[in-house]
């Protein structure tokens, strides 16, 4: 009897351990059936399309090992969050400056005549639920997205990365920053409210400053006399439609020629004008960006959470007879708005028509002075030093430095100006004199730039000074050692082959010879002596 039940239970494990086998190799052809069809599907549609070519292509990749190549990345997901939250946000919004009677949840305007585009935005604020934060979270990507662009391209400019074949790239990369400029300032006008209201006021008035079309312009962009029923639609479909198209495509276009062209990369040992050493696409790389990705998005939502920006019920609406006190811009316009406040107010009287100089000279001729030479300057390098080779490896600033000098004077002017668009408050809260800080500002915007041109580049030689030392003596250990004849020296440890060779990979280019005598040419030979002329050999 017990054998009899020793079988049957026996037979019985048979029985499952053959279902279970069974199941494994149903599931197994299910599996590979599947995959037979994933691979039909991808080679009917690489048929079509590139598509496994660019996946392979895309895949073997290889991205540097520098966290300065990821400041791009930085202004890429802050687009990216941009443009997700600025959807969100067109759900709830109305462009429309027809006046309506607030009655949402902010007590303290309740009853109170305003815009319909106002109105709307208090409701995103305190009526949608998880508006405010979604709305928030927007401001912060802007500001963000702008400095990140702003850190990428100083990265670029201070380590010659806009020489050949890159100069496309960087002309993309500047027309961006200005479309950004120009996009955020448009979503920062969008709520009609008091301060928003004052910025575009003062926009009106670097339109009418321009000479003989500058009331034809100011009626082109508000359609009427200030403050006209337009500007606040128009300004919408500029905000969402057209300058966010543009952005797409040149960031598309900036990346295409990324991946063409190849990224630049610190000189080394393995690395050369025709590889690029670091990590592949995948899986290293993209676990790199992607931790980086939801950084910038839980820090920007942390940022929407805790840290309170451009609160418009503040504000109040906008009216023209009114003016917001201690009104500033956003810190990516603070620099036209210090221009401003230091150009004295004074006109001239021309063939029967008044010139303004201020805000003419400060927010029209100096903009586009100022990115007219960024835009020339890898050109106008490229004819001074004559050299029309093509770069794949990053100069260390140190061994440019006049150019290195120059960035750095443009940085302390930006600086002199963005301080002085807040002159006002630094005056309030130092208890000093508005007139004589304004004086102060206007000497610094020319002496500071001065100063910090030569001791840039007075330190950038002490550097390279320090590496010529290094590599003749070696690096310094601390240790003192007591000769026999009881002289004290300090005792070095010798570089290794890979550090000499990076410190001699990048010399400081010698100064042009005039090719002819002509005067173009000694005038070429001049500015490259003057560009080159101070280096250690």
């Amino acid at each position: 009897m017990r054998n009899e039940q020793l079988e049957h239970d026996r037979q019985q494990r048979v029985s499952r351990l053959r279902a279970q086998r069974a199941q494994a190799r149903a599931a197994a052809e299910q599996h590979r059936a599947a995959g037979r069809r994933a691979e039909a599907g991808a080679r009917w549609l690489d048929g079509r399309l590139p598509f496994l070519d660019a996946g392979k292509g895309l895949l073997r990749k290889i991205f540097p090992d520098h966290w300065s190549f990821l400041l791009g990345e930085l202004a890429l997901y802050s687009f990216a969050l941009l443009m997700l939250t600025g959807v969100y946000l067109t759900f709830f919004f109305k462009p429309a400056m027809r006046e309506v009677v607030y009655s949402g949840s902010y007590a303290p305007l309740r009853g109170l005549r305003v815009t319909e585009a106002y109105a709307s935005t208090l409701t995103i604020s305190f009526d949608v639920r998880g508006g405010l934060l979604i709305r928030q979270l927007h401001h912060w990507a802007a500001l963000v997205f702008l400095a990140a662009i702003g850190a990428h391209m100083m990265r670029v400019f201070f380590t010659g990365a806009f020489r050949r074949p890159r100069e496309m790239n960087w002309l993309i990369g500047l027309t961006l920053f200005q479309l950004a400029l120009v996009e955020g300032f448009a979503g920062y006008s969008l709520p009609d409210d008091l301060l928003s209201g004052t910025g575009l006021r003062t926009a009106q008035g670097f339109m009418l400053a321009v000479p003989l079309v500058g009331s034809y312009l100011s009626f082109f962009a508000f359609g009427s006399e200030w403050p006209g029923q337009d500007i606040i639609p128009r300004l919408y479909t500029t905000h969402v439609l057209l300058l966010p198209g543009l952005m797409l495509g040149l960031v598309t276009a900036h990346l295409i020629l990324v991946f063409y062209l190849k990224h630049t990369q610190w000189g080394g040992p393995g690395r050369s004008g025709r590889n690029v050493v670091g990590q592949p696409m995948f899986p290293q790389f993209l676990a790199k960006t992607g931790g980086l990705a939801f950084m910038v998005f839980g820090l920007l939502a942390l940022l929407a959470a805790v840290a309170q920006v451009n609160p418009i019920w503040n504000y109040g609406p906008y009216r023209a007879d009114q003016a917001s006190t201690d009104a500033q811009p956003d810190w990516y316009m603070g620099f036209l708005e210090g221009a401003l406040r230091l150009m004295p107010g004074t006109e001239t009287q021309a063939l029967g028509h008044t010139i303004s100089w201020n805000p003419l000279i400060p927010a029209v001729l100096f903009p586009l002075v100022l990115f007219m030479a960024l835009y020339a300057y890898p050109f106008v390098e490229q004819w001074i030093t004559g050299d029309r080779s093509e770069h794949h490896l990053c100069d260390r600033p140190r061994n440019r430095p006049t150019r290195t000098a120059i960035g750095v004077a443009g940085l302390t002017a930006y600086a002199v100006l963005l301080l002085a668009g807040a002159q006002d408050i630094v005056a309030y809260k130092f208890d000093t004199s508005v007139n004589t800080l304004n004086w102060t500002l206007r000497i610094a915007l020319f002496v500071a730039p001065f100063l910090a041109f030569h001791l840039t580049r007075y330190l950038c030689l002490a550097l390279q000074s320090r590496d010529r030392t290094r590599l003749t003596t070696g690096t310094p250990t601390g240790f003192v050692h007591q000769s026999v004849e009881g002289a004290f020296r300090q005792s070095h440890d010798p570089l290794t082959p890979s550090q000499k060779y990076t410190l001699t990979l990048d010399p400081p280019p010698a100064p042009l010879a005039p090719a002819d005598p002509s005067r173009r040419e000694r005038v070429r030979a001049a500015l490259s002596d003057w560009y080159y002329r101070d280096r250690v050999h």
